[in-house]
């Protein structure tokens, strides 16, 4: 039978914070992903619901196609912040929130966030985290419900998109995932429709977007007996077929198929100075403890850092990460 994941209560302090103002900023990570943006729209639908004032706020940019859609829905940071409420959702600090971060220092924050890494701002910052749970959403979900409220039709579709994004439509879940699988049969209660979401999460691509997969599968590279996989997309390929057009999730789902793959390796050089580094696992590889070695951070199975150097260059400190964790093992058995 599967073990129940013991689930973290919806602190009464942040319950108490939400209740004590009228005015919010709901700000989440910058390059935010459907989970971050199902977040931070769920949430402020609910508070106006309440009768109170929300602003979703994201420092962008909205480069994955099924968030652009979204795009128009936020806004920066107003110019008036007197007796404004902060919640940070999907991150726990506020230097990953990007730019606006710096605006947001002095104003009362709480935090709502299931990642494992990085450092919580908690202490006397009102905290919802909870590492196991597969999503934000889930934990805006159980907030909402704490609230006595119900999700409308669309709060329940964007709270199960987030989930849905963030656990690959289910297919990276473990075994104790019936507490997911029951939020969702709430979600769905009140109205979410699955296939809907999956249309969203997955759009119609153009040719473009087939070519440029087609070049970063072609590049890839096997290490450390096939167990690593490491591929690249270029400055200029990035230029050429357009950063709209990038398929992250379907390369990692075709490289998860190779046979005795462990972790997955994507380098995109962002300008000439910087790469985006994503990294992906199947079930024992800790990606997130590598990915803190270079300040990113994330989950157990997918994480990403921001790299300074070229591919070349960042792909050699990559290897030598992975090293600890593919040959020490071998000689610590």
């Amino acid at each position: 039978m599967d073990k129940k994941k013991e689930e973290v209560p919806v602190p009464v302090a942040l319950i108490n914070f939400i209740a004590g103002a009228s005015r919010f900023l709901v700000v989440g990570h910058e390059d935010p992903d459907g989970d971050c943006v199902g977040s931070q729209l769920a949430l402020c639908s609910v508070l106006q619901r309440l009768s109170k004032e929300s602003i979703p706020c994201s420092a962008g940019p909205f480069r994955r196609p099924e968030i652009i859609s979204f795009q128009d829905r936020f806004r920066p940071i107003p110019s008036e912040l007197s007796g404004i409420h902060v919640l940070v959702v999907d991150c726990s600090t506020l230097d990953r929130v990007g730019n606006i971060g710096p605006m947001l220092k002095g104003l009362p924050v709480a935090i709502i966030d299931h990642h494992a890494t990085g450092h919580h701002e908690t202490g006397s910052v009102p905290a919802f985290v909870d590492s196991a749970s597969p999503s934000t959403t889930l934990l805006v979900l159980s907030l909402i419900e704490s609230l006595n409220v119900q999700p409308t039709l669309e709060e329940a579709e964007l709270l199960l998109f987030g989930l849905c994004t963030d656990t690959g439509f289910f297919r990276h879940l473990d075994a104790n995932s019936g507490a997911t699988f029951d939020a969702s049969a709430r979600l769905i209660r009140s109205g979410a429709n699955l296939k809907h979401i999956y249309q969203m999460i997955n759009p119609s691509r153009n040719l473009n977007s087939r070519l440029l997969l087609g070049r970063i599968l072609s590049r890839t590279q096997a290490y450390y007996g096939g167990k690593l996989l490491v591929t690249s997309e270029t400055l200029e390929e990035g230029i050429q077929f357009g950063v709209e057009n990038r398929d992250s999730d379907k390369v990692y789902s075709l490289l998860q198929s190779v046979h005795e793959v462990e972790a997955i390796v994507l380098i995109r050089q962002e300008n000439p100075e910087k790469c985006s580094v994503g990294f992906r696992s199947l079930d024992i590889v800790n990606v997130a403890e590598v990915a803190v070695r270079f300040g990113g951070g994330g989950h157990k199975n997918a994480s990403g850092a921001s790299i300074p150097g070229t591919i070349e260059q960042v792909t050699a400190q990559i290897l030598a990460a992975f090293k600890d964790i593919f040959i020490g093992s071998e000689s610590g058995q």
